[in-house]
């Protein structure tokens, strides 16, 4: 089942500069892990040491938060879009 992932510049850098492309899975967590295999490195920028989205990354399917739905267990089907969106801080000291 393919779904189309969107990704920042921040996250860009890892899947070979791409800024959207197809990948398969059939849960957010399974996604995650299959574009770990295709681009190593990628679970590394949106999820943590135990395994669970970091708190700073933002993922949405087709506009909504998974956090919302079921994190890493929310379940995805064909055509669905995938947008990682890791947040930006910063500003003037």
């Amino acid at each position: 089942m393919a779904v189309t992932v969107h990704v920042t510049s921040v996250i860009q850098q890892v899947v070979n500069g791409q800024r959207e492309f197809s990948a398969d899975g059939e849960t957010v967590g399974e996604l995650i892990a299959n574009v770990e295999d295709s681009y190593p490195g990628f679970a590394s920028r949106v999820m943590d040491e135990d395994g669970e989205i970091r708190r700073f990354v933002n993922v949405y399917l087709n506009d909504e938060d998974v956090r919302y739905l079921g994190g890493k267990d929310t379940a995805l089907k064909d055509g669905d879009t995938v947008s990682f969106l890791p947040a930006l801080a910063g500003g003037a000291a």
